[in-house]
């Protein structure tokens, strides 16, 4: 038992030592990146700064499930029914190289400190003009924005006759 001991506590000491990223090691800052942060705001778009602002009032249902509804910001409330631009990334929602339906998320799916898109955090995209399928990259997203949730669905944003932009 005393080596089993003596091998974890020299792996915990050799891996606290692990060399750093080959930037310091020549000297230079590692370089910081903020993995959490929403897509950048397109040219003429709606920042998720402004989406964000978008609260939520929750209720425990007789049922044991949480139910919310959005409470709407005044900003929020002027682009209800305009047609607006946002940038995000794509959860497909049907199987295929195209999609006309899918969930615009703020924040990149993979972001390990962000699980879970909050209902601020995310928009429904219902398109006429399918959207090649493509999870990785940041797309721009133009439509009609419709505000939505007072059923408690979750949802809070729709984007409609959404295009590519």
């Amino acid at each position: 038992m005393k080596t089993l001991h003596a091998i974890i506590f020299a792996s915990a000491l050799f891996l606290s030592a692990a060399p750093v990223p080959a930037a310091m090691q020549d000297g230079g800052k590692a370089p910081v990146e903020d993995v959490w942060k929403p897509a950048a705001t397109p040219k003429g778009g709606v920042s998720w700064a402004i989406l964000e602002g978008t609260k939520e009032k929750t209720r425990k249902g007789k049922d044991g499930y949480i139910y919310s509804k959005p409470l709407f910001t005044p900003a929020v409330k002027s682009l209800a029914g305009k047609r607006i631009k946002v940038a995000g990334w794509m959860t497909p929602l049907d199987k295929g190289a195209r999609q006309k339906r899918f969930v615009l998320l703020a924040y990149p799916p993979g972001c390990p400190f962000h699980f879970h898109a909050m209902p601020n955090q995310f928009i429904e995209v219902l398109a006429d003009i399918p959207f090649p399928t493509d999870e990785r990259k940041m797309h721009i997203v133009s439509g009609i924005l419709e505000l939505t949730g007072q059923d408690e669905s979750g949802i809070f944003y729709r984007l409609k006759a959404a295009s590519p932009s």
